[in-house]
């Protein structure tokens, strides 16, 4: 794209033309392009499966580790009609540094989960599985998933014997307060691979986006058949 320039000449006016400054020139711009355009297929996507009907739900990836910075969905969207000028560039204290609009306030837990964990992509949905299953169960702290073969998706799972404990904390209009609750969960429950707030849905994450929507559509689905099959009674 050019901009036009005038410049004066002893014949009278010449026209020169500049190159714009292009948007991916600026650091982490073309990292942060490519997660915004993944992120928003993979919100669709969700959205289709009802996992982030409403404005629900929220998605970031990390592009810059030193310092840290996240591509992340801004506030108040329609999952199902995601588009990649709607992400933002946040900083390790939640503040935008690039874009319009502003991050959920949940946007501290993506930044505590991508400290506590090294996570590449923090995915959170709020399915009527998962908030069945974090309000059922919340007296019991958690709920215990094996002997699922579905459970070997997970990163670093190789059996269906594998037992997975799935934490529930209680929510909270607290971000800082819950922020570190998360990191706290995260500290003493090495290897998990997800968590829920109670009654409000899951957070999981992984090395990279794919790894992390893995996670998500694994964990929705086993959430699915407790539910569904009424094992969540005994799980």
């Amino acid at each position: 794209m050019l901009i036009v320039a005038i410049e004066k000449t002893k014949r009278g006016v010449k026209r020169r033309s500049t190159p714009k400054a292009n948007p991916l020139s600026r650091p982490n711009g073309s990292r942060f392009a490519e997660a915004a355009a993944c992120l928003a297929e993979i919100g669709k996507g969700f959205h289709a499966r009802g996992w982030v009907l409403g404005t629900s739900g929220n998605f970031s990836a990390v592009i810059s580790r030193e310092p840290l910075r996240l591509a992340i969905t801004s506030t108040g969207l329609d999952k199902g009609s995601l588009a990649p000028a709607q992400f933002l560039e946040m900083d390790e204290a939640a503040n935008v540094v690039h874009g319009d609009g502003r991050p959920s306030a949940e946007a501290l837990l993506h930044i505590a989960i991508a400290r506590g964990v090294d996570a590449g992509a923090v995915l959170h949905t709020h399915s009527v599985w998962s908030t069945v299953l974090s309000g059922s169960h919340a007296s019991q702290g958690g709920i215990a998933l094996q002997g699922y073969e579905m459970l070997k998706g997970l990163e670093g799972v190789r059996t269906h014997k594998h037992r997975e404990w799935l934490p529930i904390l209680e929510n909270s209009q607290d971000m800082i307060e819950l922020g570190e609750r998360v990191s706290k969960t995260l500290r003493e429950s090495p290897g998990i691979h997800g968590f829920l707030l109670r009654e409000h849905g899951l957070y999981t994450w992984g090395a990279g986006l794919q790894e992390a929507k893995r996670h998500v559509e694994i964990l929705e689905f086993l959430m699915e058949v407790l539910v569904r099959s009424g094992a969540a009674q005994s799980a």
